[in-house]
């Protein structure tokens, strides 16, 4: 997702060809990441962290200023249509066009919401302390780390339902016909997708609403998670062969046998998830 999302804002931006976005990202991840290891990617992915956060700090300030605030986001939210809702003599579902009436509801019908409540309350917390919190007690040092990680992980985690989602529906507010189209050609015109175009509805604000500076921020901000992801990736997957793998097979493997085994197994790895995965060329 992650490299979708990237690869379609530089091709907004710049014009750039996906594919060379993606193959320059994943030279210079996998270069520090092989040469540095985990310190390396401890270290950036701490910078990463405050690039992200101010960027998506600074473009939530813009959107919610050109929306009226938050009170004015209800209002406007439900009236953001796309004007062009048929084709010859195609006609669009008002369904598919029209924002859901529980779009500023987090608990959401069983059976016709898009995010059902028994998911969200008795689903994602179970994933949600999987991933947040065993992490830290598998990794951590004593109690006090653990909790201080888990607090650490779960208190920025309050701040993309200001800072990502809502700023995405002020850009369907914004760009109705762009983010909610729903004719195959209008969407194929704007994104180069014929199944809608809300994928672009983040970079769409960082192009349309901030001043050069700024984009260019955003510009890092988008490549910092998109590096952080892949190289976290990345040393994971080398720790799995090495650790789990490779010393089973040859018990008395050196701890310099193990680095040079493992670090190009991760970016093998990588590459083998953004090829299977990654944008198709339609993108």
């Amino acid at each position: 997702l992650e490299v979708c999302s990237y690869a379609l804002f530089m091709r907004m931006l710049w014009g750039m060809d996906i594919y060379l976005i993606i193959l320059v990202l994943l030279t210079v991840s996998g270069l520090y990441t092989i040469t540095g290891g985990l310190v390396a990617v401890v270290y950036t992915g701490v910078l990463h962290v405050f690039i992200m956060l101010l960027g998506s700090v600074l473009l939530m300030c813009y959107a919610f200023n050109r929306v009226g605030g938050y009170k004015g986001l209800p209002r406007k939210y439900f009236q953001a249509i796309p004007h062009r809702i048929s084709e010859g003599n195609w006609t669009a579902k008002p369904q598919s066009y029209l924002p859901h009436r529980d779009a500023f509801h987090i608990v959401r019908d069983p059976v016709t919401g898009d995010l059902p409540w028994p998911g969200l309350l008795l689903g994602l917390p179970i994933l949600s302390t999987y991933y947040w919190c065993a992490n830290q007690v598998i990794s951590d040092i004593n109690l006090s780390h653990v909790k201080g990680g888990c607090l650490l992980c779960g208190y920025p985690k309050l701040l993309p339902m200001f800072s990502m989602v809502m700023p995405g529906m002020i850009s369907r507010i914004l760009y109705p016909d762009k983010v909610a189209c729903v004719v195959s050609s209008e969407c194929q015109k704007y994104c180069g997708m014929e199944t809608g175009c809300s994928p672009i509805a983040y970079p769409l604000l960082v192009i349309e609403l901030l001043p050069s500076g700024l984009r260019g921020l955003m510009l890092s901000t988008f490549c910092a998670s998109f590096m952080s992801s892949l190289t976290s990736i990345s040393n994971s997957a080398s720790a799995l062969l090495t650790l789990n793998i490779y010393t089973v097979v040859r018990p008395v493997a050196t701890e310099k046998e193990l680095m040079i085994t493992g670090s190009p197994f991760g970016e093998i790895y990588i590459n083998y998830l953004v090829i299977s995965f990654g944008p198709r060329e339609n993108l």
